[in-house]
């Protein structure tokens, strides 16, 4: 790589690591994009010069984790699982990367919160839209799997993992709300594990 290229690819990466700092730490709207430059050791308008806007530079955060966050994901399969194991396995995944990383996840909503944080340029509501569908992909496969084993009844395999997904993060975000949390009763892992079981039980022949 050029010389050229490479520097502007650390700027990238040193805005990208100090965005995801404040941002984790202020939320949106209190982050200091001055703050952001600063931790970087970039001119704010350096910064401006790879994002647009404070929303843009928002969501690259989430689309650069979202990819760690991908290959994650894929590294739960294992073809020697029976379908429903596999679908708990990558459950057992997906809320323990949140136990590990709730930062990460209060930065989920930003897509679905436009009216909030100002309109994004399309470009990036589809680069996180497309990680979702590839996380929905691999987690439809596995249902298909199921249905082909007997393991699981005949059924539209990308709605089973819409809801899966949806169940999910309904119950990972009832956590940021004491109302919700006391409705909900019982223990977070404990609500998500029953949920997952709900389903799968669902699916059984």
């Amino acid at each position: 790589m050029p010389r050229r290229e490479e520097k502007k690819a650390e700027s990238r990466r040193r805005i990208l690591e100090s965005a995801r700092d404040v941002f984790f730490r202020d939320g949106f709207m209190q982050a200091n994009l001055d703050e952001v430059a600063e931790k970087a050791g970039v001119a704010k308008g350096t910064l401006y010069r790879y994002f647009e806007s404070k929303a843009e530079l928002y969501v690259a955060v989430l689309a650069h984790n979202g990819a760690i966050f991908e290959q994650k994901f894929r590294e739960t399969l294992d073809d020697s699982l029976a379908a429903p194991e596999q679908v708990r396995r990558t459950a057992r995944f997906y809320f323990d990367h949140y136990v590990g990383n709730r930062d990460y996840f209060q930065i989920f909503w930003a897509i679905e919160n436009q009216p909030v944080i100002g309109e994004l340029p399309q470009a990036v509501v589809d680069e996180v839209s497309r990680l979702w569908e590839r996380c929905l992909t691999i987690l439809a496969g596995t249902i298909e799997r199921g249905v082909e084993e007997g393991a699981f009844l005949p059924c539209d395999s990308w709605e089973v993992a819409n809801l899966l997904w949806t169940v999910g993060n309904g119950l990972i975000q009832s956590e940021r709300s004491a109302t919700r949390r006391m409705l909900r009763r019982a223990a977070l892992d404990t609500a998500f594990e029953d949920a997952v079981e709900i389903i799968l039980r669902g699916l059984r022949p």
